[in-house]
C-alpha cells in the first residue's frame, strides 16, 4: 500500500485538475469553445500541449520500456521524433493555421471539406470514421497505463486503477473542454520535462556512472549497445530502425496535433511555440530511453519492461518525489487521453451531427451533446482496456499510425496545389486501409516493418496519382497561392527573417 505522502501528492494534483476543469468550463458553452477554446491559446500552451499529446504514456512507460528492452537501438525513435516535431512546426503549422482561420475551421474535417470544396460530405464522414475507430484504441492504451500506474504506486488492482484513471480524465475533460485540456497539458508537460531530466541522471548515478552503466549493459547483452540492435545490419534490423524513425513523422499530420495549431491565438504564437516544442521533444525522448537503459542495469530481471519507470521512481527516490513521479505518469496518460476524447467527440458531434444531419439546435445544446459523447467514448475505451493485452508501446503505435493516415493528404493539400478532392479521398482510404491491412496480414512477412511506412507510401501514391487524373475545384489554385503569399517562406521564418 502506498504511503500517506504519496497519496497526499496524488490528491493535491487531482484537486488542481478539478480546478482547471471548473475554470475551463466557463468557455465550453458552445462548439468552438468546447473543441478549440475559441482559438485563443498562447505559445507556451500550444507547445507543451502538442508534445504531451503526442508523447503520452507511450513515452513514460512504453519508451522507457523500449530503452530497457533494446537499449541504444531505441535512439532511432529520438531521430524520428525530433525531425517530425521540427518539420511540423516549421513547415505545416503556419499554412495550416492560415487556411483554417480563413475557413473558420474547428476540426481537421472542416479544413479538408473547405480546402477541396467537398459538398458530398465524403471527406467529413470518412475522417470521422477513422478518428473515432483509432481514438478508441488509443484512449484504451492510456487507460491501460493508468491501471499499471495505480497498481504499481498505490497498490490497487489493475482494474480499479484503470477505472480511477478513466473517471479522473472524464471529469475534467467533460466539464472543462479543450481549454481545460490544453492548460492541464501545460502543467503536465512541465512536470514531465522535470522528471525525465532528473530520473536518468539519478538512475545513471545509481548504476555507478556512465562507464559502469555501459559496462553493465554490455555484460547483460552486447546488443543493447549496438545502434542496429540484436539484428545488426540485416533486413530486420534496418526495418526496425526505419520503423522507429517513422514514428515521429505522424506529427506532420495527425488530427489530435493539428488541432493545437487551429487553437493558437495567432501565427506569432506558432512561431514562438516551435522552439519550446523541439526542446521538449529532445528532453522527453532522451530522458525516457536513458532511464530505461539505467534501469536495465539496476533491475535486470523484470517480467514487464514497461514498469521500469515506476520501479525506479519507487526505489530511487523518497516518498514525496515518488508521488510526483506517479503524478507524471498520470500527466502523460491524461494529456493524451483528454485530447483524444475531445478529438473523437468532435468527430461525432461537429463532423457528423452538426454538419451532416444539421439539427436545429442551439450552440449550447451541441456543447452538451459533445460532453455526453465524451463520456460514452471514455466508457468504451475503459471496456477495451480492461480485458486487452496490456502492452502499451505496440498498442499505441497501431492507433498512432492509423491517425497518421491523414498526414499524406494534409501535406499534399498544403504544399501541392494539384491535389484534388478525389485524390484526397483516395489518399485517406489507401493510407488507412494499408495501415490496417499491413498489421493484420503482411507485417510478420516483411521483417515487422512498422505499418506507418507502407501506409504513408500508399497514401501519397494514391493522392498524387488520382489527383493527376481528376479536376481541382474552381478557385482552389488562387486560394492556395494567396495562403502561401501570406505565410511566406518557412526557412526564412525559421531563421527569424
Amino acid at each position: 500500500m502506498a504511503s500517506a505522502t504519496i497519496i497526499g501528492v496524488l490528491i493535491a494534483y487531482l484537486f488542481i485538475l478539478l480546478f482547471i476543469g471548473y475554470w475551463g468550463g466557463k468557455e465550453s458553452k458552445d462548439v468552438e469553445g468546447y473543441y478549440v477554446a475559441h482559438k485563443r491559446l498562447p505559445a507556451w500552451v500550444i507547445a507543451f500541449s502538442t508534445n504531451t499529446t503526442g508523447e503520452s504514456a507511450w513515452l513514460i512507460l512504453g519508451l522507457t520500456g523500449m530503452g530497457y528492452l533494446i537499449g541504444a537501438h531505441a535512439f532511432w525513435v529520438i531521430l524520428g521524433e525530433v525531425l517530425g516535431v521540427t518539420l511540423a512546426w516549421v513547415l505545416v503549422a503556419r499554412p495550416f493555421k492560415e487556411y483554417t482561420d480563413r475557413f473558420n475551421s474547428i476540426t481537421v474535417s472542416d479544413y479538408l471539406e473547405n480546402r477541396f470544396h467537398d459538398r458530398s460530405l465524403t471527406l467529413r464522414i470518412l475522417s470521422a470514421l477513422i478518428i473515432f475507430s483509432m481514438a478508441a484504441f488509443y484512449i484504451a492504451a492510456q487507460v491501460t497505463a493508468s491501471g499499471k500506474a495505480f497498481e504499481s504506486f498505490v497498490g490497487t488492482s489493475y482494474e480499479m486503477g484503470a477505472i480511477i484513471g478513466a473517471a479522473i480524465i472524464l471529469y475534467y475533460t467533460t466539464v472543462g473542454g479543450f481549454k481545460a485540456v490544453a492548460y492541464s497539458d501545460l502543467l503536465q508537460g512541465v512536470l514531465m520535462v522535470g522528471c525525465l531530466f532528473i530520473l536518468p541522471i539519478v538512475g545513471i548515478m545509481a548504476a555507478g556512472g556512465w562507464t559502469e552503466m555501459m559496462s553493465g549493459l554490455n555484460s547483460i547483452d552486447p546488443s543493447l549497445l549496438r545502434p542496429m540492435g540484436e539484428h545488426g545490419m540485416s533486413g530486420l534490423g534496418i526495418a526496425s530502425a526505419l520503423g522507429f524513425i517513422a514514428i515521429g513523422f505522424a506529427f506532420l499530420g495527425s488530427p489530435q496535433l493539428l488541432i493545437r495549431f487551429i487553437s493558437a491565438k495567432s501565427t506569432d504564437a506558432i512561431t514562438n511555440g516551435s522552439i519550446i516544442s523541439v526542446i521538449c521533444a529532445i528532453i522527453f525522448d532522451i530522458g525516457a530511453i536513458l532511464s530505461g537503459m539505467a534501469g536495465r542495469v539496476l533491475f535486470p530481471m523484470l517480467d514487464d519492461p514497461e514498469t521500469i519507470y515506476l520501479l525506479m521512481s519507487a526505489e530511487l527516490f523518497p516518498a514525496a518525489f515518488t508521488g510526483i513521479f506517479l503524478v507524471v505518469v498520470l500527466a502523460a496518460i491524461m494529456s493524451t487521453a483528454d485530447s483524444l476524447l475531445i478529438l473523437a467527440s468532435s468527430a461525432v458531434v461537429r463532423d457528423v451531427i452538426q454538419k451532416v444531419f444539421r439539427p436545429a439546435w442551439s450552440e449550447n445544446t451541441f456543447s452538451y451533446w459533445g460532453k455526453g459523447v465524451t463520456v460514452v467514448l471514455g466508457l468504451i475505451a475503459l471496456a477495451l482496456a480492461l480485458p486487452e493485452v496490456r502492452v502499451i508501446f505496440w498498442f499505441v503505435l497501431f492507433a498512432w499510425s492509423g491517425l497518421a493516415s491523414f498526414t499524406p493528404v494534409v501535406l499534399c493539400s498544403l504544399f501541392w496545389k494539384g491535389t484534388t478532392l478525389a485524390g484526397a479521398i483516395a489518399g485517406l482510404v489507401a493510407g488507412f486501409g494499408t495501415t490496417v491491412l499491413w498489421v493484420l496480414v503482411f507485417k510478420e512477412r516483411f521483417y515487422d516493418l512498422y505499418e506507418m511506412i507502407p501506409g504513408f507510401i500508399m497514401g501519397f501514391l494514391a493522392t498524387i496519382i488520382v489527383s493527376l487524373f481528376t479536376s481541382k475545384p474552381p478557385g482552389a489554385d488562387e486560394e492556395f497561392e494567396s495562403v502561401h503569399r501570406t505565410v511566406g517562406s518557412p526557412f526564412k521564418r525559421a531563421l527569424g527573417n
